[in-house]
């Protein structure tokens, strides 16, 4: 990876790794570098400053490590620290760009549904940004959006809990407060990078009609077109075909849950915050 750059991932944990998965399938010559802050999360509770404050330590991370390209894949981060840093921060690195998921996701989603009547699922920060319903109201006015907030998905998630009845029954009973609260809904958005690890629960426990759409195939599609409209930052991009994964928490523990994510046996480093 020396003298060109990695495309670096950034997330609060393990969410992200559902995004970067479809991204190295769609794009597996580039180089990555996905940085997990294990360490910190859940982000969807913290204050906006505290999101902020973290997310741009870890950009900074994955900056010093060569990066010249940094995804957000993470929906919090997106939401509530993804516009300061482009705005404030990026003047003092010319020619780094950061970019997030929401943007992609809003622009494309609304076409998978007949009745505009969608619902976006994601944590307390994602939600309470109203993010979504900007983007929404900009790219797809014609497009009723629902939010729903998942208190504790990411939680389960992290925990593994989402494989005990217990952790079962909790994310049942948001399912069935989401399918009575908005009935005619035809496409449920996976606002949480972390949330796609729950898609074969959820399409299995709601009604045949409605579609269920992760992000980590639109993000995929939207950074290829991206990369072929910024040949300059293409050109800047390392072709190896490898990964190198990075965490603020426990290497081991998050080998083992992210090789389950990915697919294939990983290695980590941990990175001291």
């Amino acid at each position: 990876m020396k003298n060109k750059s990695p495309i670096g991932f950034f997330d609060s944990g393990y969410g992200g790794l559902t995004v970067l998965k479809d991204v190295q399938q769609l794009l597996p010559e580039y180089d990555y570098l996905y940085l997990g802050d294990n360490a910190r999360a859940p982000y969807g509770t913290k204050t906006m400053e505290e999101v902020f404050h973290n997310t741009w330590e870890c950009v900074q991370i994955l900056f010093d490590k060569g990066c010249e390209l940094v995804i957000l894949a993470c929906n919090t981060a997106s939401a509530k620290a993804l516009r300061r840093i482009q705005q404030t921060k990026l003047k003092d690195f010319p020619g780094k760009r950061v970019l997030g998921v929401i943007r992609p996701s809003a622009e494309i989603v609304g076409d998978y549904s007949n009745t505009n009547n969608i619902a976006v699922l994601g944590t307390e920060g994602t939600i309470s940004s109203n993010t979504y319903l900007d983007e929404f109201n900009f790219l797809s006015p014609q497009t009723t959006v629902y939010q729903y907030a998942c208190h504790n998905w990411v939680s389960i998630i992290e925990s593994q809990e989402y494989h005990s009845t217990d952790g079962k029954a909790k994310i049942q009973k948001d399912l069935d407060n989401i399918i009575s609260s908005f009935p005619n809904i035809d496409v449920i958005l996976l606002g949480c990078t972390h949330y796609p690890i729950l898609k074969d629960f959820i399409e299995a426990n709601i009604p045949d009609n409605i579609t269920v759409i992760s992000q980590g195939e639109i993000v995929a599609t939207a950074l290829k077109l991206y990369l072929q409209r910024h040949i300059w930052m293409e050109e800047k991009l390392s072709k190896n075909g490898k990964s190198v994964y990075f965490t603020t928490g426990d290497a081991t523990t998050f080998q083992e849950h992210a090789s389950k994510i990915i697919g294939v046996d990983i290695s980590a480093n941990q990175i001291e915050i």
